[in-house]
């Protein structure tokens, strides 16, 4: 793995950027929603900006993690716990709010972007939401490590918060890029789920983090999805003759079931809800 982060050091990404004050103007909204799918077509990922998130309420949960990874490992302690239902700080619920009213924008423009009905927006009110603070220390040696490993996330959407060091890479033609932060953005990326939704039309990334050698990094990601006991499927009106049926109905039951069972690397959970037979036959038609 050393050899595969030296040989992508240097390449650097800039994301498509949505500027979420331009969707919401007549003039400007066709523009920044065919931006949106084509951010959506080729990396999986994009940058959005003028979200409405106050820089306080995002600075506040950059701040209150950082304290707390820099508190010694027995005051930590202290807030473990495996009840998910347990108190946490106000900071971190203020900026939650913030984040699910976000991410229903961005699904309604998504949604749109399909041409799909927009009702399943209403599933999400009381959808899984999943917030994870990670935080990564300086290492004197980064070729030696990484942060995070090559994945994909499980939901429909997860927005990240982070500071402005690098280090999120994204896969993009089968080479790793380092995402360049952009100034009070947050990072956007599709997970399996939306990809199953859009049958295949949308894409869930491949992504990692590196870690830094002289500096620590913060980040605070958000992954959105339908209740776990709802069935995700390939929506009815992106499945005909020409585009057939790609993937397996699923639920968040049946991604704990294969987290569980089996050693999971990179996208593995997407390509066991796959349906050969359709696959093929999107490839012969192709």
């Amino acid at each position: 793995m050393g050899e595969e982060r030296s040989s992508t050091a240097g390449l650097n990404l800039k994301l498509p950027v949505i500027d979420l004050a331009r969707l919401h103007t007549s003039h400007h909204r066709s523009q920044v929603l065919e931006s949106l799918a084509e951010a959506c077509k080729v990396y999986g990922f994009f940058q959005v900006v003028n979200h409405n998130i106050p820089c306080n309420a995002t600075g506040r949960m950059i701040d209150v993690g950082r304290r707390f990874f820099e508190l010694p490992f027995e005051e930590r302690v202290k807030y473990m716990s495996t009840d998910i239902r347990s108190p946490v700080r106000e900071e971190a619920t203020s900026y939650a709010m913030h984040a699910k009213s976000l991410f229903l924008v961005l699904m309604g423009a998504i949604l749109e972007t399909l041409g799909v009905n927009t009702s399943i927006l209403r599933e999400f009110d009381d959808g899984s939401h999943l917030m994870v603070i990670n935080f990564y220390p300086a290492c004197p040696e980064p070729n030696l490590t990484l942060g995070m490993p090559a994945h994909s996330d499980y939901g429909f959407l997860t927005l990240l918060l982070q500071d402005d060091v690098e280090g999120l890479q994204v896969q993009c033609e089968g080479e790793w890029i380092t995402v360049e932060p952009v100034p009070n953005s947050l990072t956007v990326n599709l997970g399996d789920h939306f990809e199953m939704f859009s049958n295949g039309r949308y894409r869930s990334v491949l992504h990692r983090v590196l870690v830094n050698s002289s500096k620590s990094r913060m980040s605070v990601a958000s992954l959105h999805s339908l209740p776990p006991d709802k069935m995700v499927s390939p929506s009815p009106e992106l499945v005909n003759e020409k585009n057939p049926r790609l993937y397996k109905d699923t639920n968040f039951a049946a991604f704990l079931d294969y987290m569980s069972s089996c050693e999971t690397k990179h996208k593995n959970f997407l390509e066991s809800r796959k349906l050969t037979k359709g696959r093929e036959q999107a490839e012969s038609q192709s």
